[in-house]
């Protein structure tokens, strides 16, 4: 079969180049499609055009958030064409790949929203003598050009988490997709087209972060990187572009902390889900499971018996829970996390091995908070679990990471939910509830090695714009 060739997008011109990168569908290595490799050139003529956009200021406040609400609706049409192509690159099944897209309509909703809020204050300027007949007030302005960077896992939604409010914010974009889920960003540009943005507006340059990312990020005229993805690449980029504005959500190995009075089945049913979504392969994945000594038993029982009726295959089967991980090296490499926390002293509970391209879901018990599988971002379809004792006990060893994305906690004592909430030390902890929810409304981010931002559109468009301050001498 020839797969689909589909072009870059630059200035809404459709580009090509002599040598192309093939997209594979993880659950059986198959083509399904090829996107052009693109290098520095590309990176150079997406830039310079999108400073001639901006420069143009051509795409008032209005207009904006009519092509945001246009795009949100044409994207709810289109959600099962979406859902597809979500699940043929990434490898994520079906039935959670139309989640994905159901949140980017309402991404693209509260970033409209948050375009027609964006606005400044009135000063009290005759609070100050100096002020007396003078009126003062303040600008949102755009910051400028703004270079994206978005990862595999979500390869719609994240998308537009950085596109939306970059319009809304009037920044135009130059994009660089994950090389190996592609295809959705290049549709979702297609689609906004369709909606009416300005050509100048989005550029989508595919390739690798070497070709593509390296040059974008050394570029001097974005003025604002919004990054996704690791946290050896988020902070070496930081590093490289000091100058800039470099907005980073990174990795995590999200704790949950389950108390005594906690209700097992309940909390073993949310880490089905929240622990091996997409095979684990979200930043917010529950990763760690610490545990009450008195409860370890029972929960163990109860997560087997949920993870254990996980359905594995196909993507694109409506039945399946839990499909490949992205690639078969990820899997070797989750693999590899799993041996060796059994070679500490870590027992898997079920789990640990493969079934064709799959890894089954994991759930191993009785490690440490100092392993790997702790300690990392695993980044798979595994959890761990860790025995304490006091609820102090539980406090510190969900702080003793090197991460701070999202944090849980079940319980029923509201001052523990209260204490909880004043000393984890992560940008979200939430209360009877696993660390993987998040609403895109609001404020996500971390703290520590998890990222320096806060993504969800109202707060992605002030990191977009800079403050002007005006006065008017009566």
């Amino acid at each position: 079969m020839v797969s689909q060739r589909v072009p870059a997008r630059i200035a809404g011109r459709e580009v090509v180049t002599e040598h192309w990168i093939e997209v594979r569908n993880p659950y059986d290595q198959s083509v399904v499609g090829e996107v052009p490799a693109c290098g520095a050139a590309e990176v150079n003529e997406a830039v310079g055009a999108a400073q001639e956009a901006l420069a143009a200021g051509a795409f008032p406040q209005f207009r904006r958030a009519q092509v945001l609400d246009r795009a949100a609706g044409l994207l709810r049409e289109r959600q099962e064409e979406f859902a597809r192509t979500i699940a043929l690159e990434a490898g994520k099944p079906i039935k959670t790949a139309r989640g994905e897209a159901t949140r980017a309509v309402e991404t693209f909703l509260f970033a409209a929203a948050a375009c027609r809020d964006l606005g400044g204050e009135v000063l009290p300027m005759e609070a100050t003598e100096a002020g007396v007949g003078k009126l003062g007030f303040t600008l949102r302005v755009p910051i400028g050009v703004v270079a994206a960077i978005s990862p595999f896992n979500f390869p719609l939604n994240l998308v537009a988490h950085k596109v939306a409010p970059a319009i809304a914010a009037g920044c135009p974009v130059v994009l660089k997709p994950a090389s190996v889920t592609p295809m959705s960003a290049l549709a979702l540009a297609d689609l906004l087209e369709d909606a009416g943005l300005p050509a100048g507006y989005l550029h989508v340059v595919t390739g690798s972060g070497k070709a593509v990312g390296d040059p974008l990020v050394d570029d001097p005229r974005p003025r604002l990187v919004s990054f996704t993805g690791s946290p050896e690449v988020g902070w070496g980029i930081a590093a490289r572009a000091p100058r800039k504005r470099v907005k980073l959500e990174l990795g995590s190995n999200s704790p949950l902390i389950v108390e005594p009075d906690a209700d097992l089945d309940a909390v073993a049913a949310k880490v089905r889900v929240a622990g091996f979504s997409h095979a684990g392969q979200s930043c917010i994945s529950t990763q760690r499971i610490l545990v009450h000594r008195d409860i370890e038993d029972g929960l163990a029982a109860a997560l087997r018996t949920a993870v254990q009726s996980l359905v594995l295959g196909d993507p694109l089967d409506e039945a399946t829970d839990v499909g490949p991980l992205i690639a078969p090296e990820e899997a070797e490499r989750v693999r590899r996390l799993i041996d060796d926390a059994v070679a500490g002293g870590a027992e898997i509970v079920c789990g640990g091995d493969m079934e064709g391209s799959i890894l089954r879901p994991t759930v191993l018990r009785n490690t440490r908070n100092d392993q790997d599988v702790c300690q990392r971002e695993v980044f798979g379809p595994v959890v761990a679990m860790i025995a304490y004792g006091t609820f102090d006990e539980a406090i510190a060893l969900a702080n003793d990471s090197d991460f701070g994305l999202h944090a849980g906690v079940f319980t029923k004592d509201l001052g523990k939910a209260l204490a909880a909430a004043r000393r984890l030390e992560f940008g979200g902890v939430l209360v009877n509830e696993v660390p993987t929810f998040r609403a895109d409304l609001q404020p996500y981010g971390g703290v520590k090695d998890s990222g320096n931002t806060r993504e969800g559109p109202r707060f992605a468009v002030e990191e977009m714009t800079e403050m002007r301050f005006v006065s008017f001498q009566a």
